[in-house]
């Protein structure tokens, strides 16, 4: 049976163990969770570019729609990890909330759109999953019931660290980029780079993908695993990959290319292991860059923010000043 070990301790830590193998019956449940509460969001939230109005944010107790238009209010959906439980949030002051606890998804999809009804909530979604082998509309998945508070928990700590280091990674570049985000399809969390010029449509791109990706990006994250990688790792890629991308190689030595995704992954258990956690995670996202950067030649002069010179030679976090590619 999929149970944690770990009890509700004083000062849990901060970067938890997360083997995908311990907790994936909860992982896919919360996914297909999250899916249903993100396809709520997209019914009501105004279209943005490349999407973004769609994902999630971590939040000091969970994952957040965020204020999202509802008529002439507002609502917020919350997935709470701390007390566990769905909050939902209309601006005239009506709050309702539900149990986080082993359930069926198509228990969960029913009750929240009880939730949403009594709260006078139109939001009409398509009850299917995105992005997932074999998808169970959600009315009818009676499949993915699990939910262990402990793993729940410890995704959410995981999540908190991730997004400090995208956020403090985000600092460092002025171009256009997009906000530290959870994409409920794919599961991950994310922050994408725009070099500033159009991109070539990707091969069998779709609506969603092909605005998505109509300029050159790189992008840099955190997922708990699956597919060719069944841990949870952090991530960085290229889009369009420019040549010789792949054979770079990011610090720390840990770091590796996986050809089936196309992209550069750190494992978390080796980030965990290493005595500078987010260092090394920063170093990962920025060798990554500056490899895609220089090899795409994106103009870094303007894109880059300078960093103030603490030492000759450094810029403040001890690496060396940027330049353009040659």
């Amino acid at each position: 049976m999929e149970r944690s070990n770990e009890a509700n301790a004083a000062q849990p830590d901060p970067w938890p163990a997360l083997a995908l193998s311990e907790w994936r019956a909860t992982r896919d449940t919360l996914h297909m969770w999250t899916q249903i509460v993100g396809k709520v969001k997209l019914a009501l939230a105004p279209p943005q570019n490349h999407w973004w109005q769609v994902p999630l944010y971590v939040s000091a107790r969970g994952l957040t729609t965020s204020v999202v238009p509802c008529g002439e209010g507002t609502l917020e959906i919350l997935f709470d990890f701390v007390d566990h439980r769905l909050i939902v949030t209309v601006s005239d002051g009506r709050v309702k909330a539900m149990p986080l606890v082993p359930r069926s998804v198509a228990s969960f999809y029913q009750e929240l759109v009880s939730v949403l009804r009594a709260l006078d909530v139109q939001a009409h979604i398509w009850p299917m999953p995105v992005e997932v082998r074999d998808p169970v509309p959600f009315d009818r998945d009676g499949v993915h019931a699990s939910y262990d508070a402990a793993f729940a928990n410890r995704f959410w700590r995981a999540l908190i660290q991730a997004d400090a280091a995208l956020k403090t990674f985000a600092g460092r570049f002025q171009g256009k980029q997009s906000p530290v985000h959870f994409f409920w399809g794919s599961f991950d969390l994310a922050c994408t780079r725009f070099s500033g010029r159009p991109a070539p449509e990707r091969p069998g791109a779709d609506r969603i993908t092909r605005e998505a990706y109509s300029q050159e990006v790189m992008s840099f994250g955190f997922w708990p695993g699956g597919d060719a990688v069944d841990e949870a790792a952090f991530y960085a890629y290229a889009a369009p990959e420019p040549a010789g991308f792949r054979e770079a190689s990011p610090r720390p030595s840990a770091a590796r290319y996986v050809a089936e995704l196309g992209e550069f992954i750190l494992p978390y258990h080796a980030v965990c292991a290493s005595g500078s956690r987010r260092e090394a995670v920063l170093e990962f996202f920025q060798d990554a860059y500056e490899a895609g950067a220089n090899l795409g030649r994106w103009d870094r002069l303007a894109l880059d923010r300078p960093w103030a010179a603490s030492s000759p030679g450094k810029g403040a976090e001890g690496h060396s000043p940027v330049h353009p590619a040659s």
